[in-house]
């Protein structure tokens, strides 16, 4: 993980969104399963909206909630409908896919 470099004071930044993905048990099909933990690590406490996830052409046989993940298009990912994620706060959800999507913040709003 890349920690910012802050001056006192400074806002939070897309440094401060952190994803983190891994394998869990797969469908009753074979389909294997990602779980997706999204977390606000801000250090001054900031609330930080607008995130912008780099997600390739995402897509999951299973059904994510829209409000929590949604590819808007192409490498281009919404995080909580654009709300605000709470300082110290996580989304968590999982896909279905036969591989795991590289993901990574594009773009966030402090």
């Amino acid at each position: 993980m890349v920690q910012p470099n802050r001056i006192w004071g400074d806002r939070c930044s897309k440094a401060d969104i952190v994803i983190n993905q891994g394998p869990t048990s797969p469908l009753p099909n074979g389909i294997p399963t990602y779980t997706v933990e999204i977390m606000n690590v801000c250090a001054t406490g900031g609330d930080i909206s607008g995130i912008h996830v780099s997600c390739g052409w995402f897509s999951s046989a299973r059904l994510i909630n829209p409000r929590l993940f949604k590819r808007l298009r192409y490498n281009d990912c919404l995080v909580n409908d654009g709300k605000p994620l709470i300082n110290g706060h996580t989304i968590s959800f999982q896909y279905a896919n036969t591989f795991a999507y590289p993901l990574s913040i594009s773009s966030v709003v402090c």
